[in-house]
């Protein structure tokens, strides 16, 4: 069960990164897509408020209930969310 919701959360990272361009409505499906991820990895959130691209497959997240998240694909290919400070 958790390797299913591993690959669906890579999943969405990987069609958040191929969206292309930043438009409003692209930028709102990235919002929805990291959120899910990160409730998949079954950290707090509720909802994703803002995005720092910070990298090709590199994000920070902040919350709105205050948690700010880093999520990036690791070398092997991995989804990693790591709570930021």
């Amino acid at each position: 069960m958790i390797k299913r919701y591993a690959a669906t959360a890579r999943s969405l990272l990987l069609a958040a990164c191929l969206a292309g361009p930043s438009f409003a409505a692209e930028d709102e499906a990235l919002k929805k897509d990291l959120t899910a991820v990160i409730a998949l990895q079954g950290l707090p959130c509720g909802q994703v408020e803002a995005v720092k691209v910070n990298a090709e497959n590199n994000y920070t997240c902040r919350c709105k209930d205050g948690n700010r998240y880093r999520v990036y694909l690791n070398t092997v290919g991995r989804l990693v969310v790591e709570k930021q400070n």
